[in-house]
Order: structure tokens, then C-alpha cells, then sequence
């Protein structure tokens, strides 16, 4: 153990905005709860869902309730989440959207959305959630259940789960085309009908219709990837060996079909296992893939998640590789122009995130490609290349984010104030904070994450009591007040999870030793400043006057690091309190003194009024992850 011997005399601003944080939140759940869901945990909704759309929209609603709870939130907001995640499931099921608890056949981009409260429900408590984690991973890893063959390493369907009769993409006549959805996206198989023909009434429109359930209803496609996060989940809690080598295999074989197309990833196989059987040969154009709807944005996020899952589970690195040619070549791909003036299908997502920057010239990327080469130019997604470069400190994958940050036309230390869907988005001026450069990033992205909370409140008084109707269930998640990406990368060192299936990545994690359970205690705020290996700084400060705390340092999400030595900061010398009858106080005097240390976890005392520097030399990656706490595993 270590004790903090450094006195808090003047709080530093980032502290007390922190845990002020913490306390808005804490109402802001809880007032969520009692305005927007029903005494079962379900959300207030009366009508039917119509299409195979909406399962995940429910569960997003909750998906970081458990996050903030590892974090430091309240006792009472595990059970919370869980009675949440319990009410949606069972209101999902009446609604005929689930069987035996699980969505009975939809895309990986929706799904990894939905699943993302279950990851931080298992990861929160274990022995609560791991029998679900492994039946639902089983429905992959199983092939009697019908998602997977093996022999060809192929997910069997575009839509998935745990109802095998669930096949093609809709039910009906023809893809629930919207209007708006039309002009966003354009339409798939946008080679089938001549350039320049009058759009086709949607119900005889072969790209939406016959063709689209034939070409694109059967095989695998890359966004499938996604489920590996499902599948890791499962290993971390059981460390069962059958996980490990499910993902393996499955991301084994979307690596070969990468190299076999120049190191990018294809976005689809036929039910032969062949990239382009059903498309003519094409590497492009699968669901949810390179051309239609998302490009990148859903290809890029599902080849992450793979590629973290399949590193993680073998200790090779190079499972990275998956993701990064594609990665190049988009960046190869992009030209320098106003976003005002560029032909993306999100713009909504980037008018908050770049202000008054929309209408300077600035790098862009293409997020599609179809048979008229790359198009829909947007700035890049840097939570797919941070992600990268937090989980193995590659130079190289560090150079790549200085160099996106180079050939930006807007300054990436700006903290603007938006939430957007996946509660990220800030990976920007957070990179630059770390690289030493953005020093008022701490009270700055707090600051924001204060004006999303007061702004959701607002929002939830506006809405509350209106009937939600069927085309209106983003509300839920357009009211969720608990913002969560402050604390993840201030405290924890780490970028917030991929939206889309992901599983949280840290530097550092805490406990409470008081109270033996996940997160910062009461009234103690903490600060990682750098995420480098051999120079992680954690700064631990206890706000309260009069009582002391001890906080367990884990190093990583999952304990999967070793600290090999810790730096901290000391005042053993207590004459800066001077004498009875000075007015004042002197400068303590703060030296570093070194522990050594050879594990997973780090024991603090933080007596009232100390705070404490860390300087940790970590080896990642060199444990086995786990779900377990260090309580009974330290003295």
C-alpha cells in the first residue's frame, strides 16, 4: 500500500468539476427513471414495432447506466440498470422481438448497439451475468444453433440470432425505404437499374425488393465481425478456451479475404464462403457495407471490434492488420474542401461536432466505394484509429492521428459541447491533451459534459408524458441524461467504447476498498495525464476534509496489465503547516519516492486532504483478462 502524503490546499479546478459531475448525474438517472420508464424498468410505450428495426433502440436507452456505476456512480445503479435491462427485455419479448431473451434476427450494427448494456452488466458484476453472456454467446459459437459454419468460417446471414427461421432482410415485399433514408444513402445495388432512371414505385424496385433479398439477404457480411465482441465478452468472464478459438477462426478467415484484396477488408462473402459470389464478383456492396448505407462508419467499427477481440485473446498484434489498410486507404483517398461543400450522408453528426469549422477547408475522407470509386467525403472517424493506437502504443499508429491532425483545417483542441449518438466524439481534443499540448482540455470537456447533462434534463421536462409513436423511439436515447465520456477518458486514460459492439478499453481502473465494489470513491476525483506504457500518470485527489479513502488502482479494463514500478509523490515533511500562530502556510515540500511492484493492482490510502501523483511503468497486456475484483486476491 501506498499513502498520500502531499496536503490539498488549494483543490485543483478539474477535481471539483469532477465530482460535481458525478452528483448531477446521480439526479439526472434518477430522474430519467421516474419520468420515462414504468415501475418494471420498461420504457413508457404503448404501440407495436412493424418492421425488424427498434430492438436496439431501447437497450441504447441504458448502455452506460452500469459504465457510470464502474466509474464511481451510485451503489443502487447496478440494480438499476439491471431492473432496466430486465423491463426492455421482457416488454421486447411481448412486442416479438426477442426469443429466450436475445434479438431473434437483425444486423451487427444494430445489434452491437443493443449489447452494449450487457457487456457493462457482466463487466459490473460477473456472477449476476455471466450465464446470459454465455448462452448468447453460444448461439455463435454453437453451429447447431444455425449462425455459424465452420467450414467455411462464415456468419450464415446478414440478420442473425437466435431464430434461424428469421432469414432475408425484411418481411414483406420490399425494404422499408424511407424518403429521407433515399436522399441520405441512395439505394444498394445501385448498379442494377441504368444511371438517370426515375426511381421505381419501392414495391417493384428489384434494389429494394427480389434482388436485394437475393443478393444481400444470404452469407456473411463484414459487419458481422461485430459479434466477436459478444463472444469476448463470454471468454473474459469464463476464460473458457472454445471462445478464444471461435474468434480466431472467424477473424482468421475476414483477415485472409483482406490480403486477397489488397490488405482492405471486403464487406461480403456468399453462403460459399467467396468474397462477390452473390455481386458479381464485387468486394463492395454487401449489407451494411462499403456502398450502402454507412460505408466505413459501419465497416470500420465492426473491423475494430474483430481485430481488438482476435489481439486480445492471442497476444498477436498484427490481428490490427485487419483494419488498417483500409484505414490508409481511405486517408490516400481524401481530398481538402469545405464539409459545407463535400457530398456526405451525415451531416448531422458533423454540424455539432465541427461549428463553426463546417465551412473551412479541411481534410476529408471517403467513407463509401461502389462502382463509381470512393464517394461521401467526411472527416475522419478518429475513434477507430485512437482505439487502435490506445491498445498497443504503436508509433505508427500514433503518427497516423498526429498526421490526420496536421492535415486538418480546424483546430483539434477545440471542446465543443454535443452528445452524439455514440457519446463520443471528443477523441480529438483528448488526443491532443495527451500529447501535452491542450492543457485546459480537463475543466473544458467537463464543463461540456455538464452543459449535455442540464441540456437532456431540459430536454426530458420538454417530453415527458408524450406518447411516443413508433417513428419517434430515438427519443429515449435523445433524453438519456448520463454522459460518460469525460469520465472515461479522464479518469480511467481511455477513448469510450466502439458504439457498435465494442468493449471498453483503460489504462487504469479503480475500486473502492471501502465499500469493496468498482469506481472513485465519494468525494475523491482522479486524472490520467499520460497513457504512455512506461510513463502512465494517474493523479488521485481526495476532496474530503475529514475522511480518509483507499482506492485500488487496477491497471487496465480488465486487469490484463502489470504495473512493473510506480513513481509517486511525497511530503514527508509536515513544517509547511508552520507554527500555532502563523498566519499562514509554507510550500510543501513534494519529493517522488519509487515502489516496487509486480501485478495487476495498486493499493492508495488518500488520508483527508492528500492527493498523490503516479508515474506507472506498465506491461500491457501481459495478463490474462478478467471479470474478477482484487478483493480477496490482495491483503
Amino acid at each position: 500500500m501506498i499513502t498520500a502524503s502531499v496536503p490539498l490546499l488549494e483543490p485543483p479546478g478539474w477535481a471539483i468539476a469532477e465530482r460535481e459531475l458525478f452528483r448531477l448525474l446521480d439526479g439526472a438517472w434518477r430522474r430519467f427513471a421516474s419520468d420515462l420508464t414504468g415501475p418494471d424498468g420498461r420504457l413508457n410505450y404503448r404501440h407495436a414495432l412493424t418492421s425488424r428495426d427498434g430492438v436496439d433502440d431501447f437497450y441504447e436507452t441504458f448502455f452506460n447506466w452500469p459504465q457510470l456505476y464502474l466509474l464511481g456512480g451510485a451503489d443502487d445503479l447496478l440494480p438499476e440498470a439491471g431492473r432496466h435491462w430486465a423491463g426492455v427485455t421482457a416488454q421486447l419479448t411481448e412486442l416479438g422481438m426477442l426469443k429466450d431473451e436475445y434479438e431473434r434476427g437483425y444486423d451487427w450494427f444494430h445489434q452491437g448497439e443493443s449489447l452494449l448494456l450487457l457487456y457493462f452488466l457482466t463487466m459490473a458484476d460477473p456472477a449476476g451475468w455471466t450465464e446470459r453472456a454465455v448462452r448468447f454467446a453460444d448461439l455463435y459459437v454453437d453451429p447447431r444453433h444455425g449462425n455459424y459454419d465452420p467450414a467455411r468460417r462464415i456468419i450464415l446471414r446478414p440478420h442473425n440470432g437466435a431464430d434461424p427461421g428469421r432469414t432475408g432482410l425484411f418481411d414483406g415485399t420490399h425494404y422499408p425505404w424511407l424518403d429521407q433514408e433515399e436522399r441520405s444513402y441512395g439505394f444498394p445495388l445501385d448498379w442494377l437499374l441504368p444511371a438517370g432512371l426515375p426511381s421505381l414505385e419501392r414495391r417493384l424496385d428489384p434494389r429494394l425488393g427480389t434482388e436485394m433479398t437475393a443478393r444481400m439477404g444470404a452469407g456473411d457480411t463484414a459487419v458481422n465481425l461485430a459479434a466477436t465482441g459478444l463472444v469476448l465478452n463470454a471468454w473474459i468472464a469464463t476464460g473458457d478456451a472454445r471462445y478464444q478459438d471461435w474468434i480466431e477462426q472467424y477473424v482468421g478467415a475476414w483477415r485472409e479475404r483482406a490480403v486477397a484484396n489488397n490488405g482492405i477488408i471486403p464487406d461480403n462473402t456468399g453462403p460459399d464462403g467467396k468474397v462477390g459470389s452473390l455481386l458479381g464478383g464485387r468486394w463492395y456492396g454487401g449489407h451494411y457495407g462499403w456502398t450502402w448505407p454507412h460505408g466505413w462508419y459501419s465497416v470500420g467499427s465492426a473491423a475494430a471490434v474483430a481485430a481488438l477481440a482476435a489481439a486480445t485473446v492471442t497476444g498477436d498484434d498484427n490481428y490490427l492488420d485487419l483494419v488498417r489498410p483500409a484505414l490508409d486507404a481511405i486517408t490516400a483517398n481524401g481530398k481538402v474542401m469545405p464539409f459545407t461543400d463535400s457530398d456526405s450522408s451525415l451531416p448531422s453528426r458533423w454540424h455539432p461536432q465541427l461549428g463553426d469549422a463546417v465551412t473551412s477547408p479541411t481534410f476529408l475522407v471517403p467513407l463509401r466505394h461502389s462502382d463509381r470509386g470512393w464517394f461521401d467525403y467526411n472527416p475522419m472517424l478518429t475513434c477507430v484509429p485512437v482505439a487502435l493506437w490506445h491498445h498497443g502504443s504503436d508509433p505508427a499508429d500514433r503518427r497516423r492521428l498526429a498526421e490526420l491532425r496536421e492535415r486538418a483545417g480546424y483546430d483539434w483542441r477545440i471542446v465543443r459541447s454535443f452528445r452524439s449518438k455514440e457519446e463520443a466524439g471528443h477523441e480529438e481534443p483528448w488526443f491532443t491533451f495527451l500529447a501535452g499540448d491542450n492543457p485546459d482540455y480537463p475543466e473544458k470537456m467537463l464543463a461540456a459534459a455538464q452543459a449535455q447533462v442540464r441540456h437532456r434534463l431540459a430536454r426530458m421536462r420538454a417530453y415527458r408524458g408524450t406518447d411516443v409513436a413508433e417513428a419517434d423511439i430515438h427519443l429515449w436515447q435523445q433524453c438519456n441524461p448520463v454522459v460518460t465520456e469525460a469520465l472515461v477518458q479522464l479518469t480511467w486514460g481511455g477513448p469510450q467504447v466502439i458504439y457498435n459492439g465494442g468493449l471498453q478499453q483503460a489504462r487504469v481502473r479503480y475500486y473502492d476498498a471501502g465499500r469493496r465494489r468498482p469506481g472513485l470513491p465519494a468525494s475523491v476525483a482522479a486524472l490520467v495525464s499520460s497513457i504512455d506504457p512506461e510513463a502512465t500518470v494517474v493523479e488521485l485527489v481526495n476532496l474530503d476534509p475529514e475522511l480518509d479513502h483507499t482506492v485500488i488502482v487496477q491497471a487496465g479494463a480488465y486487469a490484463e496489465h502489470t504495473i512493473r514500478g510506480a513513481r509517486y509523490t511525497a511530503c514527508p515533511d509536515g513544517s509547511w503547516m508552520g507554527s500555532l500562530f502563523d498566519y499562514g502556510h509554507g510550500e510543501p515540500a513534494v519529493t517522488e519516492r519509487h515502489a516496487e511492484t509486480d501485478g495487476p493492482w495498486l493499493t492508495v490510502h488518500l488520508p483527508a486532504s492528500t492527493r498523490i501523483r503516479l508515474t506507472l511503468t506498465l506491461a500491457l497486456r501481459s495478463r490474462k483478462p478478467t471479470y474478477a475484483t482484487p478483493f480477496g486476491l490482495i491483503a
